[in-house]
């Protein structure tokens, strides 16, 4: 007898059962610190975070001021991608910058 077999249209699982639960995943934002280095001048980094990030004279000044009194300034704040593009923008500029996950 060459029958139609019978084809499930819908599959029907409690909601334990099959897809295993999973944790939402915080949207960890990353960070673009620039470091220390004994070669740029301070007002050259001053102008550096004032032409690529926009800041205020004022704000840049004291990134600065915190990268070099701290050794280490967090200077941009956002996606893995735009960090990325941040950071390798500061070695265009030949400052010394990591990205990293802000906790």
């Amino acid at each position: 007898m060459g029958g139609v077999s019978a084809i499930p249209l819908e599959i029907e699982r409690t909601e334990t059962e099959g897809v295993p639960a999973r944790e939402p995943v915080p949207d960890v934002p990353w960070v673009t610190i620039v470091h220390n280095d004994p070669v740029n001048l301070m007002s050259y980094v001053t102008y550096v975070f004032q032409s690529y990030f926009g800041y205020s004279k004022d704000k840049a000044k004291k990134l600065m001021l915190d990268v070099h009194h701290k050794g280490r300034a967090t200077v941009s704040q956002g996606s893995r991608e735009e960090m990325e593009r941040d950071v390798q923008a500061m070695h265009g500029y030949g400052l010394w910058a990591t990205l990293q996950q802000d906790r």
